[in-house]
């Protein structure tokens, strides 16, 4: 999918290229607009696009003048010019910039989505070249790069076996050779955003970079062997293996490496990245221990105190301890929960988020803790909504349950990221729990009206509804008059004098008849209630009708 921008001063110009273009058959995802080329320059810098329509005569900074910048600055961006003057300087210009396609004005539907479907080809070609060329790269090392990683993990998660691999053995260092052996664990903190703006949602491609990356400046000393975990996309595993010399030093090279190919990452992908490394053993088969310690150490990394990337080792002084005082969600919940049942989720909100303000102003919170938390709050929210039977559609038809299912982005690089992930899971549970309680709750008060409606004549208490629904007194009778006007009570007393009026306007019932008719055991009272809600007696009503004696 491509993203163009649209550069011109000219609004019903602007207008017509949206109108007029092909865009969807052309696998074109996203059109923006610039209203001069200043605007658009700073768009241009500030996002990346594949494809720009210019107009070359606009304020402040014109399209040859653009034109010129993006040739410096964006030399691989494909230009379409757009203009009113067939000027053969303009035309001089564009030629000299590269451009796809000259347009002139007015702009007609055949030569513009003519110019668009070339500009495509070309980005189409482009993309094939370079997927090839990584294909190719991928291809030519696949085997021995996958034999290795195999055997890596088997040891990693302790189900190596040494008879059945020994003729492999050399492969990965084993073989008896004087060497140190360490594992570093690296993860990309936001990684859904750089895969969708870099590698255009192409995971192989970004595993295939970030790999090159860590896999770079070893020698014959010093090595390092990275992939990527099989436990979640986010994780990348390296193996750094020293030959000769000691474990202090293996251990130095090890966390200059990370930081290194961390600053790399950063530098070349804008990838943040935090990261652990173990400790390193002489023994390759021990290297479960450097696994366990190299996640720990990224698991006990401070979100608080993260401004970029970070990578730890293990048995800093900088590495957090398992924090013991931070609460837990858990006894949260019900509160929440009773909030969100009783429709009022800004309280739902504010408990919340007091709640996350105590972790904020904690000494420190992990990203281990920030993982759990996560999984913790799904898993809490998804038990109320499946009680309520409000869990969102989008998790009900999915084997995944987690952020991905959600529409959201797992990316946190900050505690203040964290925090937006976390009301990101809230307001999705929220809306959905609110749209469905909603639905109940207006079923419940039409079913309320209704059996007052057929019921007037019995002695109604708010307990059988409050009982039945299980809804507190207040609360119903708050919703009942939002909706309807009247308390519970009221509109009771409202249903039956209007059909006392409706009684009295037969001359053959009696006052008595009446008052039985209406669940009134006393006429006395009956009569009582109907002047105080209408200013006169049921006889002196009767009197006030049309053909009745006076």
């Amino acid at each position: 999918m491509y993203k163009v921008l649209i550069i011109d001063d000219e609004e019903p110009l602007r207008e017509a290229i949206n109108i007029l273009g092909d865009w969807k058959g052309l696998g074109v995802e996203q059109v923006l607009e610039a209203t001069n080329g200043q605007t658009g320059l700073e768009m241009l810098r500030r996002e990346k696009f594949d494809l720009v329509l210019v107009d070359m005569k606009m304020p402040e900074l014109s399209g040859a003048q653009l034109l010129q910048i993006a040739e410096e600055e964006f030399p691989d961006l494909l230009l379409i010019v757009i203009s009113g003057y067939n000027d053969f300087e303009y035309t001089r210009q564009a030629i000299r910039s590269k451009v796809v396609d000259y347009l002139l004005k007015p702009v007609n539907r055949t030569d513009l989505n003519h110019a668009l479907r070339k500009a495509v080809d070309i980005l189409e070609a482009k993309r094939k070249r370079e997927s090839e060329f990584i294909n190719r790269n991928i291809t030519l090392n696949m085997s021995l790069p996958k034999l290795k990683e195999k055997m890596y993990l088997s040891i990693i998660e302790r189900s190596f076996k040494t008879q059945s691999n020994e003729a492999f053995l050399p492969l990965i260092g084993a073989d008896g050779a004087a060497s140190h052996f360490a594992v570093g664990i690296l993860r990309m903190l936001n990684l859904e955003q750089v895969r969708k703006e870099r590698f255009h949602e192409d995971r192989d491609l970004l595993h295939f970079a970030v790999t090159n990356v860590m896999n770079e400046n070893s020698d014959g000393q010093f090595e390092s062997f990275s992939f990527a975990s099989p436990k979640g996309e986010r994780e990348f595993i390296a193996i750094f293996t020293m030959k000769g010399g000691y474990g202090a030093d293996a251990a130095f090279l090890s966390l200059h490496h990370m930081k290194k190919a961390a600053s790399t990452l950063k530098e070349l992908f804008g990838i943040v990245c935090a990261g652990g490394i173990g400790d390193p053993y002489s023994d390759l088969l021990s290297i479960a221990g450097s696994y366990e310690q190299a996640k720990e150490a990224l698991d006990r990394i401070d979100l608080l105190s993260m401004k970029d990337s970070m990578i730890l080792q293990s048995g800093s002084t900088t590495v957090k301890p398992v924090s013991k005082d931070n609460p837990s969600l858990t006894g949260r919940m019900p509160q929440i929960r009773s909030s969100l049942e009783s429709g009022n989720v800004n309280h739902a909100r504010s408990i919340f988020s007091e709640f996350v303000s105590k972790w904020k102003s904690a000494e420190y919170f992990t990203l281990g803790e920030a993982d759990r938390t996560l999984q913790e709050f799904i898993i809490l929210l998804n038990e109320i909504a499946a009680q309520l039977d409000a869990v969102p559609p989008q998790i009900r038809s999915s084997k995944d349950k987690g952020l991905h299912a959600l529409g959201i982005r797992s990316d946190f690089a900050s505690f203040e990221q964290f925090e937006g992930v976390l009301n990101q899971i809230f307001d999705v549970y929220a809306g959905e729990i609110s749209r469905t309680l909603s639905g109940d709750r207006s079923s419940v008060l039409e079913n309320i009206k209704a059996y007052i409606d057929n019921h007037y004549f019995e002695d109604i208490k708010i307990s059988m509804f409050t009982d039945k629904y299980f809804l507190s007194r207040e609360y119903l009778m708050k919703l009942f008059k939002g909706q309807y006007g009247y308390g519970i009570h009221e509109y009771v007393q409202k249903v039956r004098m209007d059909k006392a009026k409706a009684l009295l306007s037969d001359p053959g019932l009696k006052i008595q008849d009446i008052s039985e008719m209406l669940g009134y055991k006393d006429k006395n009272y009956f009569s009582k209630a109907f002047r105080n809600y209408y200013d006169c007696s049921p006889s002196e009503f009767r009197l006030q009708l049309p053909g009745v004696e006076k």
